[in-house]
Order: structure tokens, then sequence, then C-alpha cells
């Protein structure tokens, strides 16, 4: 479940939202209202429930060897992907959709590139699509999906190390280990 060329996509659990209104969201650190949506290479950080915790390492330019092996392992690609125990039955289950929208609405934001945001409303160029099986998405990329009691020795691993990292939600995973 990628965007087409020229295209972006949003993720959402609604599927009957015709027309996305920027908004300032609850959880926002910029006061300026947006819409949001990611590219193809940014997609599957959100082949996930809404709310679901997650942290994600990838092997890029600067990436060294041994971060890869002890980090991504064997068997895992160039990517991997980590969620707690407590998300697998909403993995499962949860019914995610894919609004795609033309890309020219929207611009980058922030240095990395991970989002593009629109500052206008924007109407999807057709009806939300079922995003389908999200293990079944993951093993399709040749990422691996790791599960963990708690995210967070995990998360302090990767952003210690020469690989691409990102976090999302992690305000809603378990607290850390006492």
């Amino acid at each position: 479940m990628r965007p087409a060329p020229g295209q972006v996509l949003h993720f959402s659990e609604d599927p009957a939202i015709a027309r996305f209104v920027p908004h300032v969201a609850a959880t926002a650190r910029q006061a300026e209202p947006y819409v949001w949506a990611v590219d193809s290479a940014h997609s599957p950080g959100y082949w996930f429930p809404r709310q679901c915790p997650r942290a994600m390492a990838w092997t890029g330019p600067g990436s060294s060897d041994a971060d890869r092996d002890r980090i991504i392992g064997p068997g895992c690609g160039t990517r991997v992907h980590a969620v707690e125990y407590g998300w697998l039955e909403r993995m499962r289950t949860v019914r995610l959709y894919a609004y795609r929208f033309d890309a020219a609405a929207f611009r980058p934001f922030g240095d990395d590139g991970a989002s593009v945001v629109a500052t206008e409303p924007v109407v999807p160029l057709g009806p939300a699509e079922r995003v389908g099986d999200l293990f079944e998405l993951h093993e399709e990329a040749g990422i691996g999906l790791r599960v963990l009691p708690n995210l967070w020795p995990f998360w302090d691993e990767v952003t210690r190390s020469s690989l691409g990292w990102s976090g999302i939600r992690l305000r809603t995973a378990l607290p850390r280990p006492g």
C-alpha cells in the first residue's frame, strides 16, 4: 500500500472522510493547522493501527554493518519495525484505510522529509482504500516485524546507533522498565 508517482497517502481508521481540512492535532508540536500525508518511502511507518506505538530502524549510507547486524538482524533485510505484544491483536483486526492525494497540494515538512503537509483543504483522488493485512504488507515489503514486551530497550539501542530511525506514538508505549 504505497502511493503512485505524483501521489501521497494519508492513513486513517475512518473510511468516510470526503474532505480533509487542515487542523492542529491534539499532540501537535506546532501551532499551524495541516493535513498530513506521506510519500512512498515513508508509507510503511503507517501500516499500523493509529495509536500503536512503533519503533523503526533502517540502513542508510552511514550505517555500520555492526549496527545493522545487531539491531536489524539476520533475515530482516535493511529495515525492521518493532511493536509491543499488547498491540498484536489490534494489528490483526484493525480496519485501516488509505486516502490518495495529488502530491502537488502538499509540501515537505521538517528537515527529514518524512511527512508532507497541505495548508488548504484537500479532497482525496477517490474513495478510501482498505489497506489489508498489515503483517502481509510488511512481509511483501521485506520489512522485519519484531514483537517485544517493551519498546524502550530497543528504542534506546536504535537511537544510539548509526541506523536511520523513527518512533511514532511512543507516548502510548508501555512505561520504561524499572
